[in-house]
């Protein structure tokens, strides 16, 4: 397994015994779990251009299933971000 430097510096520090304890906080951990999910769930508007014939099937394939071609598009990313989908150029 590769370190990154810091990894090396935090691994090095604890075999020297040269880590400072610091007090545990509850509500700072609470609010940064918050603020971690606000931010996972935040959606950013996009404007992209693809040809019209994939839109078209994208679109009814959605209807065929019930949901909105937006929807589809969104999981295809979402899977692709996740390495769940494999692209192949």
């Amino acid at each position: 397994m590769k370190y990154d430097t810091d990894e090396l510096k935090l691994l090095d520090a604890i075999e020297h015994e040269e880590v400072e304890s610091i007090a545990f906080d509850n509500e700072k951990i609470k609010t940064m779990a918050t603020n971690t999910l606000d931010y996972l769930k935040q959606k950013k508007q996009i404007t992209i251009n693809m040809k019209q014939s994939d839109l078209d099937f994208v679109k009814q394939r959605a209807k065929d299933i019930g949901i909105s071609y937006q929807n589809i598009i969104q999981a295809l990313i979402h899977n692709y971000a996740n390495g769940k989908v494999e692209l192949k150029i």
